[in-house]
C-alpha cells in the first residue's frame, strides 16, 4: 500500500486506534480501555501516562491488523475529550486531587468539582462568557484551573503545562507545546476571531498569574486544527507507536469535534455543510453547527471562530449525558440484571440487546405501545443545552410495578425518545436565531443502531443521516492526518473525499403527532422540575 493515514480517538473510557486509506476506507480498529476514578463530589480523574500507553499499544496493533508497513502510515490525528492535564517540571504528572498521587493527573471533562467556581465566574460576568452561550460550565477548563489554584495550590503553582488532553497528546507525539484553535477556543475562553486571550477576564476571575505570565502555561501558538506540527513524529513516540519518524501529526481536536469532521462535509445528499448539524452520541452527545456569520444562542456554546472548519463558525450543544445517560436509565429496572446476563451471554453489551429487542416488538414505529405511560427526561448529569443548566437532573414518569424484560424495554424506549427530545429543544433554539437545520448527521457509538436513529429522527422532528464509514471519529481523526500530510490540499477536501452519506432517516408521520404531544409533555416536566428545585 502506497499510503495511509491513523486516526486516534480518547474517549471517556478507551481509547481506539484506525488506519485508512487515502479514500477513507477503514482497514483496522484496535482498542484499550483506560483507566478512571471516580469519587463522591463529582470528581473524575484519568492518568495521562495510562492513556499515552494504550494508545501506543492501539496503534500497533492497528497497523498489524491492516497489514501495513510502518512507513506506510504517512500523517496521525489525535481526538480527545475536552479533560485538563497537568503536568510539572520535565512533562512529569502532577496529582490533581488530594490524594496526592501524581498518576492521577487528568480531571476528566465530566467531572464538575468546579462548579461552584464556575458559578463565581458566571455572577462576576465577562464579554468572554457571550462566547460560551452566555454561561460558562463546569466542565470547561477555566472553572477547573480556578479550583486547583484555590484547592490543590501546590500543583498550580508547581505547574508546567496545563493542557487539553489533545494538545498534550500532539505534544507528546511532537514536542510541540502548540495548541488546537479547536481545544482553547471551545473550552479554554481563547478568542479565536480576535487572536487572543482576554486578560481582564482571567484577572477578573482569580487567574491573574496566567496573565501575568503571558499564558505560557495555556499556550502562546495556537494553530487550526488539521496544521502540521513540528517535525511530525520524534524518534521517541516513533518507536512507542511502531512508527516512522518525522511522520506528520496535525493539531488535534475535541472527541465529538472530530466526529463534526468525519461527517458534516460528507459527499452525498441534497443539502451543504450550512443546513447539517453534527450529532456526536457517545456518552454524552455533542452538537455541533457550522454558520457563516457568529450566531448566538443561548444556552449553546459559542460561537466560536475556526473552531473545526477553518473560516466558518460554530456553535456546540449537547447533552451532558447521553449514551451514560441510557446506561444509567436501565440498569435502575429490576429486570437489568437478568436482561444483562442474557445480553453476556450473547456477547453484546446491554444497550444493544435492548435495542435488538426493540426492534423485534415493532421498534420505532410501535414506540408508542411499548412506552406506554412512561416518560423521562434524562438529565441525569444536568442540562449542556439550550438551558445551561447544571443543577438539572433526571426525571422518571408513569413507573408501574412491572418487573418483566418487556417494561425493561419500555423504559429504554422511553429514554430514547427522552434524548431525542433534548435535541429536538437545542434544533428549536438555534432555529429561533435564523439557523435552519435540514439534516443532522450522526455518529459516536450509542448512535450506530438503526432503530436508534429512527427514534431520534421521529423524537426531534428532523432528518437523521449516517455515512458509510464504521467509525465516523476515528475517520474525522485519519481526515486531519492526510491533510497534514499533504494528501489534499485543503480539509473541507479531504473531508467530501474520505466520507460519504450512506443512509437517512426520515421523521415517520404515523408517529409525528404522538411525539409532538410527548414533547409538550417533556419540557412540562423540565419545568415543574425547575419549579420545585427552586
Amino acid at each position: 500500500m502506497s499510503e495511509c493515514f491513523a486516526g486516534i480517538d480518547v474517549g471517556t473510557g478507551s481509547v481506539r486506534a484506525g488506519i485508512f486509506d487515502g479514500d477513507g476506507t477503514q482497514l483496522s480498529v484496535a482498542k484499550r480501555d483506560i483507566r478512571i476514578w471516580k469519587e463522591p463530589g463529582d470528581i473524575v480523574e484519568q492518568s495521562s501516562d495510562d492513556i499515552w500507553s494504550c494508545i501506543c499499544a492501539c496503534v500497533r496493533e492497528a497497523v498489524a491488523k491492516a497489514g501495513v508497513a510502518a512507513g506506510d502510515v504517512k500523517g496521525i490525528g489525535f481526538d480527545a475529550t475536552c479533560s485538563l492535564v497537568v503536568l510539572g517540571a520535565d512533562g512529569q504528572p502532577l496529582p490533581v486531587g488530594r490524594h496526592n498521587d501524581p498518576a492521577r493527573n487528568v480531571i476528566v471533562w465530566m467531572d464538575h468539582r468546579a462548579t461552584g467556581q464556575a458559578d463565581r465566574i458566571n455572577a462576576l460576568g465577562s464579554p468572554v462568557l457571550d462566547y460560551v452561550g452566555g454561561t460558562i460550565s463546569p466542565e470547561m477548563e477555566t472553572p477547573k484551573l480556578l479550583w486547583l489554584s484555590e484547592e490543590l495550590p501546590d500543583s498550580f503553582n508547581g505547574a508546567w503545562q496545563f493542557l487539553d488532553l489533545a494538545d498534550f497528546l500532539t505534544w507528546k507525539a511532537t514536542g510541540s507545546l502548540t495548541r488546537s484553535v479547536c481545544t482553547v477556543t471551545c473550552k479554554w475562553t481563547y478568542l479565536a476571531h480576535e487572536q487572543r486571550w482576554n486578560e481582564d477576564y482571567f484577572r477578573r476571575i482569580g487567574l491573574g498569574t496566567l496573565a501575568d505570565e503571558g499564558f505560557t502555561r495555556i499556550g502562546t501558538e495556537i494553530v487550526a486544527p488539521g496544521t502540521p506540527l513540528g517535525a511530525g513524529l520524534t524518534k521517541t513516540a516513533a518507536d512507542a507507536l511502531g512508527l516512522a519518524p518525522g511522520t506528520a501529526v496535525a493539531a488535534g481536536l475535541i472527541d465529538a469535534h472530530a466526529g463534526g469532521i468525519g461527517t458534516v462535509g460528507a459527499r452525498g445528499g441534497s443539502d451543504g455543510v450550512l443546513n447539517r448539524m453534527a450529532y456526536v452520541f457517545g456518552t454524552s452527545a455533542c452538537t455541533l453547527l457550522t454558520t457563516a456569520e457568529p450566531v448566538f444562542v443561548p444556552g449553546v456554546w459559542g460561537p466560536y471562530f475556526s473552531a473545526m472548519m477553518p473560516e466558518f463558525w460554530l456553535n456546540e450543544g449537547g447533552q451532558s449525558a447521553a449514551g451514560a445517560a441510557i446506561d444509567r436509565l436501565v440498569r435502575l429496572h429490576p429486570a437489568a440484571p437478568e436482561a444483562m446476563e442474557l445480553a453476556r451471554q450473547e456477547n453484546r453489551n446491554l444497550s444493544v440487546w435492548l435495542a435488538d429487542h426493540a426492534t423485534a416488538a415493532g421498534g420505532a414505529a410501535a414506540i408508542e405501545t411499548l412506552a406506554g405511560t412512561l416518560h423521562v427526561v434524562p438529565e441525569f448529569l444536568g442540562n449542556r443545552a439550550p438551558f445551561a443548566d447544571h443543577l438539572a437532573r433526571g426525571i422518571i414518569a408513569g413507573l408501574g410495578m412491572d418487573e418483566d424484560i418487556d417494561s425493561l424495554v419500555g423504559l429504554y424506549m422511553a429514554g430514547l425518545a427522552g434524548i431525542g427530545y433534548g435535541l429536538r429543544q437545542i434544533l428549536i433554539a438555534q432555529a429561533a436565531k435564523g439557523v435552519r437545520t435540514d439534516t443532522v448527521l450522526v455518529s459516536g457509538g450509542a448512535g450506530q443502531s438503526p432503530l436508534v436513529r429512527q427514534v431520534l429522527a421521529d423524537a426531534a422532528d428532523v432528518n437523521i443521516a449516517a455515512v458509510s464509514a464504521p467509525e465516523p471519529v476515528l475517520l474525522g481523526s485519519a481526515v486531519l492526518g492526510a491533510f497534514a500530510a499533504g494528501r489534499y490540499d485543503s480539509l473541507a477536501t479531504a473531508m467530501s473525499s474520505m466520507s460519504e452519506i450512506e443512509v437517512i432517516y426520515a421523521p415517520d408521520s404515523q408517529t409525528r403527532a404522538w411525539h409532538q404531544r410527548r414533547f409538550a409533555a417533556f419540557e412540562t416536566l423540565q419545568g415543574t422540575y425547575r419549579s420545585l428545585r427552586d
